[in-house]
């Protein structure tokens, strides 16, 4: 098992700086990086930037002194907005944002210092980024925490008793209700649940912004639960709906294949009841994919169901902190938040692979041909 963890983990790196390398290429490719979000906003508003980008000193104004229908040759004219821009102004940009330097080393100087777990500063929050990520992770964590408890609260059962029952009227009507949540989008029931509880139309009953209210730190401690929980549960109930469905339809066909095996038919032939045939000798073997992806299950829920859900209801996670900055071109946030949680899923794979053995210890990855 040794051997095989130190291969997972070596298989890793690879992964990692394929993934990173790819994603790169990508967003350099696309138009309106940052130098040209900036020179937007100068084209914008008639002010001096000097302070903010040439760290004081050498004081120059933008704009109003260069000379209008210039494009202040080859160094503007890579750019978007850059037309009457001083072009020593817009080198001062880039090098300030590290874009005075080649991709390739851009990319390698970015590589080292992950690998140090420095992710450097935002380009327009004046914060490093890991403060942000630690400030964003708690609205996050609550979201992914409990949508996928309740998701294996729900789905568990559920697809037990739809394989029990397997052919039945209740078979064939979750059925129904596990193929909604599986077609519709999370962020569609979202909609949804705004409309109806939350002022949009109908009912004002659950309030449509933040995880708590704004005098929360004024409230009692159970006062403070019932608020949290007040304001979380259109989110959850959101994500809930949206994801329940592929675990359900995971368990019931896990038991249906555990059912019809040549162990339980000698169980039932020595005249073990039902209920201790299914609980004690089917749903060990039938849980053992479901249990072990739930480190897998959190991680995908945590990172990428979230997303639309904090855009949608105004919370501020990790999810709306990338969105925020793919859309403001913020390359530190990006690049940062992409290896950590890139690293953090490779790093949940292998943690879900060591939960079979636990689970069921006959599970040897040593014997397995690699």
């Amino acid at each position: 098992m040794f051997a095989y963890i130190i291969r997972r983990l070596l298989l890793i790196v690879p992964t990692l700086v394929g993934i990173m390398v790819l994603n790169f290429v990508i967003i350099h490719s696309a138009p309106g990086g940052p130098v040209e979000q900036i020179l937007a906003k100068l084209q914008q508003t008639d002010v001096s930037a000097t302070e903010r980008f040439s760290g004081g000193g050498d004081q120059r104004e933008v704009g109003p002194s260069a000379q209008p229908g210039s494009d202040g040759g080859g160094t503007a004219g890579r750019y978007r907005g850059a037309r009457g821009i001083d072009p020593e102004f817009i080198k001062e940009i880039e090098r300030q944002f590290g874009f005075d330097k080649p991709a390739h080393v851009r990319f390698f100087l970015m590589m080292w210092n992950f690998l140090r777990f420095d992710f450097g500063d935002s380009f327009f929050r004046d914060r490093s980024v890991v403060q942000l990520v630690v400030d964003k992770l708690p609205v996050s964590i609550s979201l992914g925490l409990w949508t996928t408890l309740l998701v294996y609260l729900v789905s568990i059962p559920l697809g037990v008793a739809k394989a029990v029952r397997d052919g039945t009227r209740f078979d064939v009507w979750t059925s129904g209700a596990v193929i909604v949540g599986n077609a519709v989008p999370g962020f569609l029931f979202a909609i949804l649940l705004i409309v109806l509880f939350a002022g949009g139309r109908y009912f004002d009953w659950f309030p449509l912004r933040g995880l708590v209210s704004d005098n929360w730190s004024e409230l009692g401690f159970w006062q403070r639960i019932i608020d949290y929980l007040w304001h979380i549960t259109l989110p959850v109930a959101s994500m809930v709906i949206g994801g329940f469905a592929g675990l359900t339809m995971l368990t019931k066909n896990s038991f249906l294949d555990q059912i019809n095996q040549q162990y339980v038919m000698t169980a039932r032939a020595k005249g073990l009841s039902e209920r201790r045939v299914l609980y004690r000798h089917v749903f060990r073997n039938a849980m053992l994919i479901v249990i072990a992806g739930f480190p897998g299950a959190f991680v995908g829920i945590l990172f990428t169901g979230a997303l639309l859900t904090e855009v949608i209801f105004s919370l501020d996670g990790v999810g709306l902190l990338g969105f925020e900055a793919a859309i403001n071109r913020d390359y530190p946030v990006m690049f940062g938040t992409l290896y950590f949680f890139t690293l953090l899923g490779l790093a949940m794979k292998l943690v879900e692979d060591l939960t079979y053995v636990v689970v069921d210890p006959r599970i040897d990855f040593e014997s397995r041909e690699t």
